[in-house]
């Protein structure tokens, strides 16, 4: 007569009995209680946690490569015919037209850029002017589809007004909004024979942006390209050259051909170089916060072999009695195994499905808690955007369930041994 194949009908049948046995029956239901809620809990605090750490990645990314150069070109020093010391670009066109051709290159576009104080009525805010084409300015995805947004773009560097651009955070430090004129003063004005004196001038609020970037918003100020040559001392010349490529994540490949086509009096600076701090750190706490959290489903995890380790001190009786009537070895382990593992996979989908929902549903979540906490949980001042973003990835997932299952079943295997190794001899001498 041929043995039963393993994990057999009957084995499934008495490892469900076990689980669902009473503790008056010798049953552990309330450790297993306590195992599934441990790994269901655990499981849910990791793809949590995961999804919004990919999901502030993938914000904080987005935001530098949406309104900011993923390669800024720069010129080095040099001595201009008045005796000063430069770094503008004379032959800007020339240039862009250069690195525009290399393979990859999306968009190049001339900046002239200068810090200057904004006032409005009192108020005053420092402010970074970036002067740049109507057609260019059109072309930056956090500018012309912005979060949030009033004005018309398309007012910008038109012949009828001096109109500028302004994020929403300079609006709301100086109380304007569209169509108010504001006065912008810089310490670097006119040159006279007496000196460089201030320039101040106003300009028409034409629109208001928000990037979702608090440092963009709070600073960042457009003007017309040709306006800001005049206003920075300028004239025919650009102080550095904005350059988009199709794939930002690997900037690596695009510097050298850049700076061949730049000249040899170019300089390059990339988003990594502005945020490689940053995004190192970031990756430090990716990688604590999963050894961490992997910590906390080791720890449910044990809670399984706790809760079995009981069982089979509870069912040795039964155990000796299988093992007379015929049952193997590896029949008893596999019972055991089924015991343990169940929890581990029942805890494990539990968690993923609300790891899932919070991930899904994160801003209502968010929402709910700031209301609770009073408005301050979370500071786009100090964390660089609006609010708590999630990412689901379904690696970040199968990452979890794996887990969560390797260890439910490693851990489940050496009180599933012990139970299939003891004597029925032994286990029925006092009974």
């Amino acid at each position: 007569m041929a043995s039963p194949a393993p994990f057999a009908r009957y084995e499934w049948m008495i490892a469900w009995r076990y689980l669902r046995a009473k503790r008056a029956e010798g049953g552990v239901s309330v450790m297993t209680w306590i195992s599934l809620v441990g790994i269901t809990l655990a499981v849910f605090a990791l793809i949590a946690t995961l999804a919004v750490r990919s999901g502030f990645r993938a914000e904080f990314i987005d935001t530098i490569l949406g309104a900011n150069a993923h390669v800024t070109v720069y010129s080095t020093a040099y001595v201009s015919e008045t005796g000063a010391t430069s770094r503008q670009i004379e032959e800007y066109a020339q240039m862009a037209d250069a690195v525009r051709a290399v393979p990859g290159v999306t968009r190049v576009a001339p900046l002239v850029k200068g810090q200057v104080m904004a006032s409005f009525r009192g108020e005053t805010s420092g402010v970074e002017v970036h002067g740049i084409r109507p057609e260019d300015l059109q072309s930056v995805p956090r500018v012309a589809e912005p979060l949030d947004s009033s004005g018309d773009l398309s007012r910008f560097g038109a012949e009828d007004v001096a109109g500028i651009a302004i994020g929403s955070g300079v609006a709301r430090e100086l109380n304007v909004v569209e169509g108010d004129v504001i006065r912008l003063i810089s310490p670097d004005g006119a040159r006279t024979a007496f000196g460089t004196t201030p320039r101040v001038s106003n300009y028409e609020i034409v629109y208001v942006f928000t990037a979702g970037r608090y440092d963009i918003d709070r600073t960042r100020v457009y003007m017309p390209f040709a306006e800001a040559q005049t206003y920075f001392n300028a004239e025919g010349a650009a102080t550095e050259l904005e350059v988009m490529v199709e794939n930002p994540d690997e900037i690596e490949q695009y510097e050298l051909p850049i700076l061949q086509a730049a000249g040899p009096d170019a300089i390059l600076w990339t988003w990594k170089d502005a945020s490689g701090s940053f995004l190192r750190a970031l990756d430090i706490e990716d990688n604590v916060m999963f050894v961490i959290l992997s910590i906390l489903v080791l720890i449910a995890a044990m809670n399984i072999v706790s809760g079995l380790i009981m069982l089979v001190k509870n069912k040795g009786r039964d155990i000796g009695i299988l093992r007379t009537v015929g049952l193997t070895e590896g029949a008893i382990l596999r019972i055991f195994f089924i015991c343990g593992s169940l929890t581990g996979i029942i805890g494990t989908v539990l968690g993923v499905i609300l790891g899932c929902l919070f991930a899904l549903y994160v801003d209502p979540i968010f929402s709910a808690v700031n209301y609770l906490s009073g408005g301050g949980a979370w500071d786009p001042s100090i964390r660089g955007i609006y609010a708590l973003p999630a990412k689901l990835e379904w690696g970040d997932v199968l990452s979890a369930v794996v887990l969560s299952l390797g260890l439910s079943f490693i851990v489940t295997i050496f009180p599933a041994r012990r139970a299939a190794r003891m004597n029925p001899v032994e286990a029925l001498r006092y009974e």
